[in-house]
């Protein structure tokens, strides 16, 4: 197994930091904008940024957990179950501006998921998507985020580690994983 480093502590801050610009830029003082971080690793990013978010603002965002497990379309198809996470979104989604929060996106089938679970909290105005990496050339369905912090060429064999210290990590790093072939 090889590891290259894409991201190390301080390139990751900056990253962080360069996305809630790009936000504030587009979505102003976020007047009907929530943002919803996706189950289970797109959450530890949404975290961060809205706490960036409230510093830079001075004011409370509002932020959603969402899980996809149910309205994914490979959950009959695995030979062991998912384990389904919780979804906490304790505000109404209709008409609002949503910013889905994903750390990698990879095929896209999450975000599709996605899409499909959120309508039972309301029809949103719009919906955008910001991913920290975005993963090229493994785009199952036509997907495509509107803010990433960094896009990465990869190929399917190939997978991106995301470590986080609120996961246990001694430091916030991301790596690009290639197995070795035998």
């Amino acid at each position: 197994m090889e590891k290259r480093l894409i991201l190390d502590t301080d390139l990751l801050q900056i990253t962080i930091h360069r996305l809630v610009e790009e936000l504030i830029e587009n979505h102003k003082d976020f007047q009907d904008t929530v943002l919803i971080g996706l189950q289970p690793r797109g959450v530890f990013l949404a975290k961060r940024i809205q706490i960036r978010l409230n510093e830079r603002l001075k004011k409370e965002l509002p932020l959603g957990l969402l899980d996809t497990t149910f309205y994914r379309d490979d959950f009959r198809r695995r030979e062991t179950p998912l384990k389904a996470n919780a979804t906490k979104i304790p505000f109404i989604i209709e008409d609002k501006k949503v910013i889905l929060i994903d750390d990698v996106l990879f095929t896209g089938r999450t975000v599709r998921a996605a899409l499909d679970a959120m309508i039972a909290f309301g029809r949103p105005r719009l919906v955008e998507l910001l991913t920290f990496i975005d993963r090229k050339y493994t785009r199952d369905l036509p997907i495509q985020p509107d803010y990433v912090g960094q896009r990465v060429n990869t190929i399917k064999t190939q997978r991106v580690l995301v470590e986080w210290t609120d996961q246990g990590a001694e430091n916030d790093k991301i790596w690009l994983v290639t197995n070795e072939e035998k």
